[in-house]
C-alpha cells in the first residue's frame, strides 16, 4: 500500500509547487499585487493539502470518523451496492478548510474497492451522494461484519486518490485516500452499530469516535 508523506499530503505536492513557482516568478517581475495574491494561493493549498497526525482511539471495537467535517445524514437502508444488508448509513461531509485526509474506521481486510465514474454535483445532496463520481472500499472486520467507506466527489472536487487496494490490512485510523476539494464519505455500518454521533455534529477523521462495532 502506498504511504503518504506527513504533514502534507504526497499528492498535493506538484499543485504547492506550482503556486510557489508562480509566486516567485511574479515577484521577481514586480507584480507586486499579483504575486500577494500567488502568496495566499500558494497558502491556501499547502493549508488545504494538510496531513496531521491523530491520537487514534484504542478500544476494541471503536469506530472512529473517516473523515473531518460534519455529518450531515444518519438513516438505516439497504444497501444494495456494496454490503448487501440492511444498514446504518453515516454521511460525512467536508467543506474546502476540511483536512480532506480520509483514515480507517476499523481494523480491517479491504475485500474490493469500486471505482465509479460520474457526475459532480454538491456532495451535501442526495443526488450527488447518487450520481457523483465515487470510490467504495469495503473491509472485513475480525468479527467477519463487512462495513463499507465510500469517498464521494462534489461539486468543485475533480479527483479521488484511493492508496489502498484489495487485500491490504488497514488499522484504525491508517490513512488510505484523500479527495480534493468540497466533497463527503459515506459510511455503511451494520445495524447492530452502537451510534454515538448524530446529525449536525462536527467529527474529526481518526480521532472522533463514531460508535462501536457489534
Amino acid at each position: 500500500m502506498k504511504k503518504p508523506q506527513v504533514p502534507v499530503a504526497l499528492e498535493g505536492y506538484p499543485f504547492i509547487g506550482f503556486a510557489a513557482l508562480t509566486t516567485l516568478v511574479l515577484a521577481i517581475l514586480d507584480y507586486d499585487c499579483s504575486a500577494l495574491l500567488a502568496l495566499f494561493t500558494t497558502a491556501f493549498v499547502l493549508y488545504f493539502f494538510r496531513d496531521p497526525d491523530r491520537v487514534i482511539p484504542e478500544d476494541e471495537d471503536v469506530l472512529v470518523s473517516p473523515a473531518d467535517g460534519k455529518v450531515i445524514l444518519i438513516e438505516k437502508v439497504f444497501d444494495d451496492r456494496f454490503v448487501k444488508e440492511h444498514v446504518y448509513k453515516v454521511s460525512i461531509f467536508m467543506n474546502v478548510f476540511n483536512v480532506h485526509v480520509n483514515r480507517a474506521p476499523c481494523p480491517g481486510t479491504v475485500t474490493q474497492v469500486q471505482y465509479s465514474p460520474g457526475m459532480f454535483f454538491s456532495a451535501n445532496t442526495e443526488r450527488g451522494a447518487l450520481e457523483n463520481e465515487a470510490c467504495a472500499l469495503t473491509l472485513e472486520t475480525r468479527s467477519n461484519r463487512k462495513i463499507a467507506v465510500v469517498q464521494v466527489a462534489g461539486l468543485i472536487a475533480r479527483r479521488i486518490v484511493c492508496w489502498a487496494g484489495k487485500g491490504d490490512r488497514l488499522m484504525r485510523g491508517e490513512r488510505f485516500g484523500l479527495i480534493r476539494l468540497g466533497s463527503r464519505v459515506d459510511l455503511y455500518l451494520p445495524q447492530q452499530t452502537q451510534l454515538e454521533v448524530s446529525v449536525g455534529q462536527k467529527v474529526r477523521a481518526g480521532e472522533t469516535i463514531l460508535g462501536y462495532l457489534p
